[in-house]
């Protein structure tokens, strides 16, 4: 490494921390960008819009990322810079961050373009920023013409009606609302429901985030109602109607109701946040039981996200004793699944080679985790974060599981030290393995699980993902009861699949026959052969054809994909659809209007 005079160091490293922050500033502003663009095309309807934004953000930043490092090395020689101009660089970029507004994501985006530079050796305290070093409380956007991260409404004051209306009117959304008022009205009706009456205390208030959350085909005004002790979530989920106008369609006052709909398995919002962290924090008020490293994923900062969450797995780690052992459930043919028993996730590890049938490679999986990763997710696809050399130490790993990762995937570790190096991991939230769900569960379980897988799979089928492998051992049950899909490698869009019916027998030896008598294409699928495989248990046979009779008939596969090739976009709904208030409160979409009758209807 070249070694630079003391002054020339120290004006080196101020010159590449404010590349770097450039670098990251120019990411913030596309970030940002694409939150206002969402607006726009939420006002106008634009779904496939919406869906090309969201991708093309998610692979922004590591776009950002390599132009910087190359901008590094064309301008420094950015790998031949020695330790000591390293520690300058930082210096330097913790005194530019002082009044940063998003000095953790710029320190993230700081150890993203290092660990693209330096070897692993050099990841530490000195060079990278291991521990935030910057302070994100109480950071606020103190320009004359900035808005807040919330605003306070009193309904005391002018009343909860008029509160209410404000509330929406004060976003200045372009499309008009169709009956705002009869909206409100349902607002205050599932208060009540929900509440009961209530005596307004002197601190009455309602908070509102200033930045509407737009995912799939609905904006979201995101609050808090405080009175007296009690802070409950206020959200207001916004969406089109026929006539071209807007309505409210539920409002959801539970914790619990947020938390799906900030689900790993939702896509990420877009959101115009000044502060984010002011978000973050002020999201956790209302969703104590998520992390932070889960809110700045929800809210498309997942590079943020994947950064806490380390931090948090090695907080644990150095507070916790068990061992990492081979994950309980069927074994894989593609993956090493392990798991910390102590932590909610699994560590997903790709085998050198896969046993027969399995005809795949590497790159062709990890392909299909990238293409999940920027897909429209529905609610029913586990979110995952990847990380390239991931360090455990040997004594936390069980002997069983050493030799797993020995024998199946020994390009993929390495030992150094006390520790075994992961070289490219995939780690996503635990959950129970619906075989095991349904193998163990009551009656009652049963059917819950039933019901949610074909509700799952019908949910993919819509969001133009064919699940490939659909046995019960890939899907998981969430802890809110949800069945959501984690095992990607068969996945294939349904656009470019075959739906068939299995062709008449020609004779009864046909019929007999363990093979299929008729030719099969490589992405030919048959539903009515699903029958073989997920109908075996009796109990779950007849709840499978109680709610989901439709599932083995091609034509329900067809029809799927006939409109998905037509252009419709799938929506989705992070709430239970009897929240909805054309559901809860029929009457008040009739008769006033026929759109509203319509949409009643």
């Amino acid at each position: 490494m070249k070694h630079f005079p003391k002054l020339l160091s120290s004006q080196i490293g101020f010159d590449v921390a404010q590349t770097m922050l450039e670098g990251f500033d120019s990411h913030y502003r596309n970030f940002s960008d694409a939150a206002v663009r969402a607006r726009a095309l939420f006002e106008s309807a634009d779904w496939h819009g919406l869906q090309r934004l969201a991708r093309e953000r998610i692979a922004s930043y590591d776009e950002r990322v390599e132009q910087c490092v190359v901008a590094m090395e064309d301008e420094y020689d950015a790998e031949s810079i020695d330790g000591e101009v390293w520690q300058q660089i930082k210096l330097h970029y913790i005194g530019l961050l002082t009044t940063h507004r998003q000095p953790e994501c710029a320190e993230t985006f700081f150890n993203s373009v290092c660990c693209k530079i330096l070897h692993r050796s050099y990841f530490n305290n000195d060079f990278i920023f291991v521990r935030p070093a910057i302070s994100t409380e109480y950071i606020e956007n103190d320009e004359p013409a900035a808005k807040p991260t919330y605003r306070a409404y009193y309904p005391a004051k002018d009343g909860l009606a008029a509160t209410l209306e404000r509330i929406v009117t004060n976003f200045q959304l372009e499309t008009p609302f169709e009956d705002l008022t009869r909206d409100v009205q349902c607002v205050i009706r599932t208060m009540f429901d929900t509440y009961g009456e209530v005596e307004p205390k002197t601190n009455f208030q309602i908070h509102v985030l200033s930045s509407l959350f737009f995912r799939n085909q609905s904006a979201y005004i995101i609050g808090r109602i405080i009175n007296g002790d009690v802070l409950a979530p206020f959200v207001l989920p916004i969406r089109h109607v026929e006539g071209g106008c807007l309505a409210l369609d539920a409002v959801l006052l539970r914790s619990e109701q947020l938390l799906i709909m900030f689900s790993f398995a939702h896509s990420y919002f877009l959101v115009d946040m000044d502060v984010p962290s002011a978000y973050v924090e002020f999201l956790r008020t209302v969703m104590p039981r998520k992390s932070k490293g889960e809110i700045y994923t929800s809210l498309g900062l997942q590079k943020q996200g994947k950064n806490l969450f380390y931090r948090d797995l090695l907080h644990h780690l150095s507070h916790s004793s068990d061992q990492f052992v081979i994950a309980p459930g069927i074994r894989g043919m593609v993956m090493i699944v392990f798991t910390l028993p102590s932590f909610p996730y699994v560590f997903k590890v790709i085998k050198d080679t896969f046993p027969a049938p399995k005809e795949t490679t590497r790159e062709e999986v990890e392909a299909k985790y990238r293409l999940v990763k920027r897909h429209d997710r529905l609610g029913r696809l586990a979110d995952t974060l990847e990380y390239s050399s991931v360090a455990l130490p040997v004594a936390r790993l069980d002997d069983a599981l050493v030799r797993e990762l020995e024998k199946l995937a020994p390009s993929m570790i390495e030992y150094e030290g006390d520790n075994l190096v992961i070289r490219h991991v995939y780690i996503e939230r635990r959950m129970v393995p619906l075989n095991m769900w349904l193998q163990n569960g009551s009656d009652a379980d049963v059917e819950h699980g039933i019901r949610e897988y074909g509700n799952a799979v019908k949910d993919l089928m819509r969001a133009n993902i064919f699940p490939g492998d659909m046995l019960y051992k890939n899907f998981g049950v969430t802890r809110h009861g949800r069945v959501v899909f984690y095992d990607y490698d068969e996945i294939e869009y349904l656009t470019d699949c075959n739906v068939r019916a299995v062709p008449q027998p020609n004779n009864e030896e046909d019929e007999l026959s363990g093979d299929p008598w008729y030719a099969v294409g490589p992405r030919d699928i048959f539903p009515e052969t699903y029958r073989t495989f997920l109908l075996g248990d009796p109990r779950v046979k007849r709840y499978f054809l109680e709610y989901h009779p439709d599932f083995f008939d091609p034509a329900l596969w067809q029809e799927s994909k006939a409109r998905l090739i037509a252009g419709e976009v799938p929506d989705c709904f992070p709430y239970d659809p009897s929240m909805r208030f054309c559901v809860r409160y029929p009457e008040s979409f009739a008769p006033e209007s026929p759109t509203a009758a319509a949409r009643a209807a």
